[in-house]
């Protein structure tokens, strides 16, 4: 199997930057899915495409701190709620499925999404921060096998988008 993700970055990252699973730049994840080692990666991207297109540009709100995880142990940021988010969120969830994608978070999606950026370490967001979706990406998990980094695969960005 084959594990993806698409994110919305907060950082700049490049199309093809690839990164240790350890340094993941901020990022709001929008729906981590498994599928079939076949050609799905590129059938992904062009599902995702007019979703992450339209929603480039969309702003959002940092919302309160909170623990996610076992424990609570992780710290976060959450996003204040935004339509455009949850659809967009929703759009993929449903692309990926389309693909044959197992979602591995299944009570974190739909209804029960919970849009959030984890800190790492000094690096975080803070209440009442604006980010804009400005950067939507598929990232490869495992690229070539590998699970200590991560490639970006697609980049959907505002510097690419038309108009």
């Amino acid at each position: 199997m084959r594990n993806l993700i698409l994110v919305a970055f907060v950082e700049p990252v490049a199309d093809g930057l690839v990164f240790p699973r350890t340094h993941w730049p901020l990022h709001i994840t929008l729906v981590r899915f498994d599928v079939g080692p076949d050609d799905v990666a590129e059938r992904a991207a062009v599902l995702a495409a007019p979703y992450a297109g339209a929603a480039l540009g969309v702003r959002l709100t940092v919302g309160a701190d909170a623990g996610f995880g076992r424990n609570s142990s992780v710290p976060v940021s959450l996003i204040q709620p935004q339509p455009d988010l949850q659809a967009l969120h929703e759009q993929l969830v449903t692309a990926a499925e389309s693909l044959g994608g197992k979602i591995l978070t299944p009570a974190h999606t739909m209804s029960g999404y919970r849009p959030h950026v984890s800190h790492h370490g000094a690096k975080r967001l803070n209440p009442g921060d604006a980010v804009v979706l400005d950067r939507i990406a598929l990232v490869d998990m495992a690229p070539d096998g590998d699970r200590t980094v991560r490639r970006v695969l697609r980049l959907w960005s505002l510097d690419e988008a038309p108009g």
